[in-house]
């Protein structure tokens, strides 16, 4: 039996034996992304999205975006099941980055320079890589600019001579500073240097020369589900799964 489904392009696909899945949403949306049957693109992942693709058949799975605000985010007891049953599981960008940073020593795969930055330890906020975004039904707009994004665009005007080193440290300070829902390039600009003349220039060149680097990291991670074999592997690691009373409690059909 097959299950019909849709991911964000609307497009039908028929789930069959073999899978690949890929959890994205804001990060995704300025990306011209060709037209694939090599994966299926679901909307960001929440818990329980990422065991029902294992169960459903995915072989392959990649998390870019997830959701954690309103709902219970995607459980890193969800990727030990994969990957406990063979399943290649790769994270980059956003969410992705964070439990590939988390799972790694378990078999997860993290991909990019956010999850390097999460892994090495110079990132540890969740918050840096948090965004605002509209719903599905708008194609998850991004409403908000997440930090490491800020971040690599100061840095690269800063190298173009574009920025000083002073407005550099003033404008990262505003945007480290400024609740993640309200971080956009004209409220940094705002709060670090005011509403003159040269304010709005240096708004101008951030634009200009915008670095987006959770989906420089996401279009990795899209070539390496996309290249990987298309069937699972033999697990030989040193960990067993323990499906503990609260996971069967939260997911009884697990056995």
């Amino acid at each position: 039996m097959r299950e019909t489904t849709y991911g964000l392009s609307g497009v039908q696909h028929e789930i069959g034996i073999e899978m690949r899945v890929i959890f994205a949403g804001p990060t995704l949306f300025s990306a011209d992304l060709p037209r694939s049957g090599d994966y299926e693109l679901r909307p960001p992942a929440r818990q329980g999205d990422l065991y029902r693709a294992v169960l459903q058949g995915a072989n392959v799975v990649g998390l870019i975006d997830g959701i954690y605000e309103h709902v219970p985010a995607i459980w890193h007891k969800e990727i030990l099941f994969g990957l406990s049953h063979g399943v290649h599981i790769y994270g980059a960008a956003s969410m992705g980055a964070l439990r590939a940073a988390e799972c790694a020593t378990f078999g997860m795969v993290g991909i990019g320079e956010i999850y390097e930055g999460y892994a090495s330890g110079a990132l540890e906020d969740d918050s840096d890589v948090a965004q605002s975004h509209a719903p599905a039904e708008m194609g998850f707009r991004p409403l908000s600019e997440p930090l490491v994004n800020v971040r690599a665009t100061l840095a690269r005007c800063l190298d173009l001579s574009l920025i000083t080193a002073e407005e550099h440290d003033l404008l990262q300070a505003a945007a480290r500073d400024m609740f993640f829902k309200n971080r956009t390039c004209r409220s940094v600009v705002r709060k670090a240097l005011g509403d003159g003349v040269r304010a709005e220039a240096v708004l101008a060149q951030l634009r200009q020369h915008a670095v987006n680097l959770k989906l420089r990291d996401a279009e990795r991670l899209i070539e390496a589900v996309a290249s990987t074999p298309d069937k699972r592997f033999t697990p030989t690691f040193e960990w067993t799964f323990q499906a503990t009373d609260f996971w069967k409690a939260e997911f009884p059909d697990s056995d």
